[in-house]
């Protein structure tokens, strides 16, 4: 089996001067742009480590890793245009420094350079992978829409919070492991146990990205602090809060105030409503269903019957997700 850094210098090697398209380049330098901007990569990572884990060949998912790390991005293109975000990765978004129209149309490229990718795979797995990478892609989509549809609703459950990051972000993570771990010769029943431990790890990371989002280093991150705050967006910390400011009337009206208000300084806006959380302790409480969410996946890998000198990849990488500083 590979390391972690060798899985990741596969990947860059294939990512390194790859060329996506030249004319006309307000469709294809885009895509360089924001391919260009690195990231964690954590997503062709899990393909390679599933395909690791059953005794695969790593060349030949390579393809297929690198689809869904161009998906992954396509994602994020449009996400950042929904949320009006003005960085990603401390660099300006795709939006900002073009428009938004080269950057949906840009994105929408990057969907079929994605397809383009998966289809160099192995032609026995092609129909399955295509399957899965399609049926995820529109789970995706169907929590964006989730995730949009809960900005103007007043009331939502953290039930259905947890199912709509579950489908906007958690199954991506489930899709790449299913995809390595086919690829890599598992049988269905551990190909799907594959896919269910990526999809509560990838629950798990995102109930981290909420707490982050708050209360982590903006300029570490990359990312405008408190931005879920500012734009009032539905994250376990909010929706606990409310909860629990039923029985408090002032606290109640407070938070309410700041969700409402029309014209806001944002930097005070962030601060004030840090501040009920911190009252609140919600942190530890989104902390609390973090750990759970992990715990379930982690007990799904352990249940795979294969050597667990073999699983340790992927655990030492998906516990360096869970401990990233705050």
């Amino acid at each position: 089996m590979k390391t972690i850094k060798e899985y990741s210098q596969l990947i860059d090697n294939a990512l390194k001067d790859k060329q996506y398209g030249s004319y006309p380049k307000e469709l294809y330098d885009p895509i360089s742009y924001v391919m260009s901007l690195g990231g964690k990569r954590l997503r062709p990572l899990l393909v390679l480590m599933g395909n690791d884990l059953f005794g695969g060949d790593t060349e030949k998912a390579i393809h297929p890793a690198i689809a869904i790390e161009l998906f992954h991005n396509f994602t994020l293109v449009h996400d950042d245009i929904m949320d009006k975000a003005p960085l990603r990765r401390n660099q300006s978004t795709v939006h900002k420094k073009w428009n938004e129209n080269v950057a949906i149309l840009s994105a929408d490229a990057m969907m079929v350079k994605a397809y383009q990718e998966l289809c160099k795979a192995d032609f026995n797995f092609l129909p399955t992978l295509l399957d899965i990478f399609s049926d995820t892609a529109l789970k995706v989509c169907e929590g964006q829409q989730l995730d949009m549809n809960y900005e103007t609703q007043t009331k939502v459950s953290i039930l259905n919070y947890l199912k709509m990051i579950e489908l906007k972000t958690a199954v991506l993570l489930g899709g790449s492991l299913k995809i390595g771990a086919i690829l890599g010769g598992a049988s269905q029943t551990d190909s799907q146990t594959m896919y269910d431990f990526g999809k509560h790890v990838g629950i798990a990371f995102q109930l981290q990205d909420d707490i982050l989002d708050v209360f982590g280093d903006s300029e570490k991150f990359g990312k405008q602090k408190g931005g879920d705050i500012i734009s009032n967006k539905k994250t376990y910390l909010l929706l606990k809060a409310l909860e629990m400011v039923e029985g408090n009337k002032y606290m109640k009206e407070e938070l309410h105030l700041w969700i409402n208000a029309p014209v806001f300084e944002s930097s005070e806006k962030v601060e004030a409503v840090t501040n009920i959380y911190n009252f609140l302790n919600v942190r530890e409480l989104a902390n609390k269903e973090m750990e759970k969410q992990y715990a379930i996946g982690m007990s799904l890998l352990n249940s795979l019957h294969v050597a667990d000198d073999k699983k340790k990849n992927i655990i030492n990488f998906t516990d360096s997700l869970m401990v990233r500083e705050v």
